[in-house]
C-alpha cells in the first residue's frame, strides 16, 4: 500500500477548503483517508496564521514511514523545512511550441532584425546626405 500526503477538497462552490490527509494512493481525492494531518484554507490572506495549519509530528512520522507528499504539498511543507523543495518546471513540455511554431517565431525574429538593419542604414544615409549638404554651404560662405 502506497501512502500519499495530499489535499482533500471540501467547502462549497468557489469557496474551497482543504484537509491535509494521509491516504492510500488508490483512494479517491475526497474519499477515504487514513489520518487527517491538518488544513489549508486558500481563501485567507497569505500571512494569516490559519491559512496552513499542520501537525508537524504526524507529518514527520508519515514521511519516515515512506509516505510521499504531492507536488503542491511538498512545496508547502518545504517552507516549513519538513521536505526538500520540488523542482518545478516553468513550462510543461506539452504546451511548449512545436517545430512549425518555432520556425514561424524564428522567421519573425529574422524579419524584425532585417527591418531594424534597413532602418539603421536609411538613417545613416540620411545623416550622410545631410552632412554633404552642409559642407558645400560652409565652403561657399567662406569665400
Amino acid at each position: 500500500m502506497s501512502v500519499r500526503i495530499r489535499l482533500s477538497r471540501g467547502g462549497s462552490k468557489k469557496r474551497p477548503f482543504y484537509k491535509v490527509v494521509a491516504a492510500d494512493q488508490r483512494a479517491p481525492r475526497d474519499g477515504r483517508f487514513i489520518e487527517r494531518l491538518g488544513s489549508y484554507n486558500p481563501m485567507l490572506p497569505k500571512d494569516h496564521a490559519d491559512r496552513f495549519v499542520i501537525n508537524e509530528e504526524r507529518v514527520k512520522y508519515w514521511l519516515s514511514n515512506g509516505a510521499e507528499p504531492t507536488e503542491r504539498l511538498a512545496k508547502m511543507l518545504s517552507s516549513l523545512g519538513l521536505v526538500k523543495a520540488p523542482a518545478l518546471r516553468d513550462q510543461p513540455k506539452k504546451s511548449a511550441p512545436k517545430a512549425k511554431a518555432l520556425e514561424r517565431i524564428k522567421e519573425k525574429e529574422e524579419k524584425a532584425k532585417a527591418a531594424a538593419e534597413a532602418a539603421e542604414a536609411a538613417k545613416a544615409e540620411a545623416e550622410a546626405a545631410a552632412a554633404q549638404a552642409e559642407a558645400p554651404a560652409e565652403e561657399s560662405s567662406a569665400e
